[in-house]
């Protein structure tokens, strides 16, 4: 026979277990990473990037991505020394319009710094792929397009809403 304190005692159990699993899940957040923090650490803490990329000037960019589900891609450069010099959730609406370098961009350069896509599709108003990213603007479900032609360079991006969810629904 189970007494109240009991329930009590199996309730602050759970309680403890719920926080616990929250702040080992905040110690696997990507943004949460410091300036100054080793690479090694950042690897120990976090695991494997789902991408590698070189930087100029001998550094590297780890990045991880939460694509295809997922809203966030997180750059995390690192210096040739080792050490974290910029932790950026690139899919941020503010950002696109400083960060795509349209008609100078080449595929190599989204993929470095957006890592791979949601979906790459075709329209048939462009010759090309079309390149798309989910995100979240003041949690909203977005996506980024990017355009990039034949021969590999982005010819313009845009935003629009995600219908994903509706056509789930529906």
């Amino acid at each position: 026979m189970t007494t109240e304190r009991g329930h009590r005692t199996l309730a602050a159990l759970a309680v403890f277990a719920v926080a616990a699993l929250g702040l080992a899940g905040c110690a696997n957040e990507p943004t949460r990473v410091q300036p100054g923090a080793s690479a090694a650490e950042t690897l120990q803490r976090l695991g494997a990037p789902t991408g590698r990329y070189p930087l100029n000037g001998g550094g590297e960019r780890l990045q991880y991505s939460r694509m295809p589900a997922g809203f966030e891609v997180t750059d995390i450069d690192v210096d040739a020394a080792g050490k974290v010099v910029s932790v950026t959730q690139v899919l941020n609406e503010a950002r696109f319009g400083q960060d795509i370098k349209v008609d100078q961009w080449r595929q190599n350069d989204v993929m470095a710094f957006y890592g791979r896509p949601y979906e790459i599709s075709r329209v048939s108003s462009f010759d090309g792929a079309v390149w798309t990213w989910r995100y979240k603007a003041v949690n909203e479900r977005r996506m980024l397009y990017i355009y990039i032609d034949p021969t590999g360079v982005v010819r313009r991006y845009h935003t629009g809403d995600d219908l994903e969810l509706d056509r789930i629904r529906d």
